[in-house]
């Protein structure tokens, strides 16, 4: 029998992938801000109604792509495995990242990826966007360290460290590095990163 709820679902998801997609293409080809909302609707040969539906932004066309990661420190804080302190699991959950050359980590050299952080970082409104999505999650992971002010100065400062290595990470291989020749380094500098932030905040 089918699922006429999951089919909708499943339909809408790929409906905003596909706008995403060919809005990130003519943002890479043509620059973020010499494209028009109409001309990615135009291009996706959908209404800018339709598209304001999926994308409460501009900028969300481009940044949806870290949606899939809104949210994550907290996650991986609130589901870490017991006994394990929560700046030890955000560090281990970071080294996956690396090894996984997950894009959201800066450690990725396909060209398509050095482009889209290279736009992100470059255009004003789109790095200012960022920074929203970066407050919610920083907003979220207070949530489940601690109601107080420990929390939000914890959340605040692992925010801003996988943000910096993130940022260097990206630099490197855009300065013409291969991922695999970064690698030992980006690996270095959250083992230090995140040992400092262990010592300073006496999270064991």
């Amino acid at each position: 029998m089918s699922d006429p709820v999951g089919l909708r679902a499943r339909k809408k998801l790929r409906t905003r992938d596909a706008i995403a997609d060919v809005a990130i293409a003519l943002f890479l080809a043509r620059g973020f801000d010499q494209v028009s909302v109409s001309d990615v609707a135009a291009a996706a040969e959908v209404s800018k109604p339709t598209l304001f539906r999926y994308f409460a932004t501009k900028e969300d066309l481009l940044l949806h792509r870290f949606a899939d990661h809104h949210g994550e420190p907290a996650r991986v804080v609130r589901d870490r495995p017991p006994g394990v302190p929560p700046v030890e699991a955000l560090h281990r959950h970071f080294r996956a990242g690396l090894d996984r050359c997950e894009p959201v980590t800066g450690l990725n050299d396909h060209p398509e990826v050095v482009a889209f952080h290279r736009l992100v970082f470059t255009t004003p409104s789109l790095a200012g966007r960022l920074l929203r999505y970066l407050e919610d999650d920083e907003d979220a992971l207070a949530a489940v360290l601690d109601p107080g002010v420990r929390g939000r100065l914890l959340a605040a400062q692992v925010i801003a460290v996988q943000r910096v290595l993130a940022r260097t990470n990206w630099q490197r291989i855009a300065d013409g590095r291969t991922a695999r020749q970064v690698l030992p380094e980006a690996v270095a500098d959250a083992d230090d990163a995140f040992a400092r932030l262990r010592r300073s905040t006496g999270d064991r």
